[in-house]
């Protein structure tokens, strides 16, 4: 109880106060390992990739990289993939903090599209400390999502996927809990390149989908989500998740027992539930600049909606990410599909996403997608009728291009100003109550805590 009431306290401290904890830190090189921040039984230090120098003792293994823990969940990027972070080391204790923080005006045509002044946000805290043969790490998301979007959704054309006041969400997408991730994670090296991983978390991210787009590196610099969402990887936040991890040379199993049920409109409490649903998925790490992923799933009454329908989901992703002199380039190829149980029903998205870094402070980016849509978007957000039953109406394409440029305000705080636009392809059978070249716009201001200003 002692050891969990000293992580609970670095945690608080790491998510509500990182000034206090980082602000004493030493200007070090991020890519070597310093004494003073290093330790014989944590993971080695070039691994965490926080800026873009060349790492001194040679790159990780897939092993090590993930002992970091720096993604979503139990999830992995190429090994090459920088993270922004601040990082300190307390005693025998290494923090960490990482995230990401929009504050944007978002814009739509159409009539069934939607303006809203909002923030999309998440903050991420970790501890990790040796303990026996392996490394305890403590880690704590969470996003103010609940309190800066207003009305349980914000504008996104055609989006679809969970509830809100008894009703379906349509042309909007939920905002995520206060509670994204509580998580306990424990791993144990076997030789130089095999580990044993164990995952628990009242609230986290079991072994389905890729990373989640929220932390993926193609979709750093995009701060809405995408149309496949529901398809690819919406379950990034389920309750009581469970997962055992394998990783052995470049090739890493695993599974997972989770709650089905999607979050309710009730976004600042956690929902718990019986572990009902499962997962698998199979990762491959062939080099530093590659990683895919291919997962099966079964979903237990995923929608508040139609309690009795269970869901099977498939994904699968290819990453890949070339880092260079002041910049690096970061892509996700994506396929998503979910099948209803029930009555066969089958939704499939698509995916490709890639971001750019160039000269340090400059981003461009884009997002190209498909995904089927059903007739519960035409609805729109009225009550079902009674004996509804959803089903496949057609496909829409979504096509975002986006930049931003990184402006120096404040020490070890990445500020950028930027905008995207998006423009879609309608189904013809949406194009009535959809127009048919309806086009979305954002400009934001985008902060997120870095090592040293102007590195990642």
């Amino acid at each position: 109880m002692k050891l969990l009431a000293t992580v609970a306290t670095a945690v608080s401290l790491l998510l509500f106060s990182p000034a206090a904890l980082f602000a004493e830190q030493p200007e070090t090189n991020p890519g070597s390992q310093d004494k003073s921040v290093s330790n014989p039984q944590m993971p080695d230090m070039p691994g965490m990739k926080m800026g873009n120098e060349k790492p001194e003792t040679g790159p990780p293994n897939f092993a090590e990289e993930i002992e970091h823990h720096s993604s979503s969940g139990t999830s992995a990027e190429p090994g090459s993939t920088s993270v922004p972070m601040l990082m300190a080391m307390r005693s025998s204790w290494m923090l960490m903090f990482h995230a990401n923080a929009f504050v944007l005006d978002q814009q739509q045509s159409s009539s069934r599209g939607g303006n809203k002044f909002f923030s999309t946000n998440w903050f991420m805290g970790m501890a990790q400390h040796p303990l026996g043969a392996g490394v305890l790490t403590f880690r704590a998301m969470l996003s103010l999502e609940p309190a800066t979007i207003t009305g349980r959704r914000y504008p996104l054309l055609f989006q679809q996927g969970e509830t809100a006041f008894g009703k379906s969400i349509a042309d909007g997408q939920h905002p995520h809990d206060f509670f994204m991730e509580l998580a306990i994670l424990y791993d144990k090296k076997f030789g130089e390149r095999s580990l044993i991983s164990f995952y628990f978390a009242p609230v986290g991210d079991p072994a389905i989908g890729p990373t989640g787009y929220s932390h993926r590196a193609s979709a750093s610099e995009n701060p809405l989500a995408p149309l496949g969402h529901h398809q690819q990887d919406s379950t990034h936040i389920s309750d009581d998740v469970v997962t055992l991890g394998l990783t052995h040379g470049v090739l890493r199993l695993e599974g997972s027992g989770f709650h089905g049920r999607e979050p309710d409109e009730f976004r600042w409490n956690l929902d718990q539930g019986a572990i009902d649903s499962w997962a698998t998925r199979l990762t491959v790490q062939p080099g530093q600049n590659w990683s895919a992923q291919y997962s099966y799933g079964r979903i237990k009454s995923p929608e508040g909606l139609f309690p009795g329908e269970n869901q099977e989901r498939m994904t699968a992703s290819v990453m890949y990410d070339r880092p260079w002199s002041r910049g690096n380039w970061a892509s996700t190829l994506l396929w998503g599909r979910t099948r209803s149980l029930q009555d066969g029903s089958v939704f499939n998205s698509y995916l490709a996403e890639s971001t750019v870094r160039f000269r340090s402070k400059n981003y461009a980016w884009t997002r190209i997608e498909s995904a089927k849509r059903s007739n519960e978007l035409i609805l729109g957000e009225s009550p079902l009728p009674p004996g509804f039953q959803e089903q496949p109406i057609g496909r829409v394409q979504a096509y975002t291009f986006g930049y931003d440029r990184d402006i120096d305000v404040l020490p070890h705080l990445a500020s950028a100003i930027g905008a995207q636009v998006t423009t879609y392809g309608v189904a013809d059978i949406l194009k009535p109550l959809y127009g048919a070249h309806p086009v979305g716009v954002a400009m934001f201001l985008r902060l997120r805590p870095v090592s040293k200003q102007g590195s990642r």
